[in-house]
């Protein structure tokens, strides 16, 4: 059984969204609002689910699934992300990085589950 941390996706394809960042020193409000765009992305349509990992250098990964393209998009335009974008660029991020990927093959372990 899959640990609840794993998002829960469908037989490929479908699409990738990898956030990677490094947050800048202190909070300046960034738990709140990361709490809510993760709430909000689970609430748009075509959003399959997150997985996010932070270290203690303020360096973190945040993967977010996606049925298509015009999914990820309609969420980069969602007027509250929009705001959080302008926040995180300003407020709470020394550097990041976005990549769109399309996921062809997955599978988990230790048993081997293959889609």
């Amino acid at each position: 059984m899959a640990h609840e941390a794993f998002a829960k996706t469908p037989t490929p394809p479908y699409y990738a969204v990898i956030f990677t960042s490094l947050k800048r020193d202190g909070d300046a409000g960034y738990a709140a609002m990361a709490a809510r765009m993760a709430e909000l992305a689970r609430q748009q349509e075509g959003c399959l689910g997150a997985e996010s990992a932070r270290n203690e250098d303020g360096f973190g990964v945040t993967i977010s699934y996606f049925t298509s393209e015009a999914a990820i998009l309609a969420w980069k335009n969602d007027a509250e992300h929009l705001l959080a974008q302008k926040l995180g660029k300003m407020e709470f991020y020394a550097h990041y990085e976005v990549r769109i990927a399309r996921v062809e093959r997955a599978y988990s372990g230790p048993e081997g589950r293959e889609s």
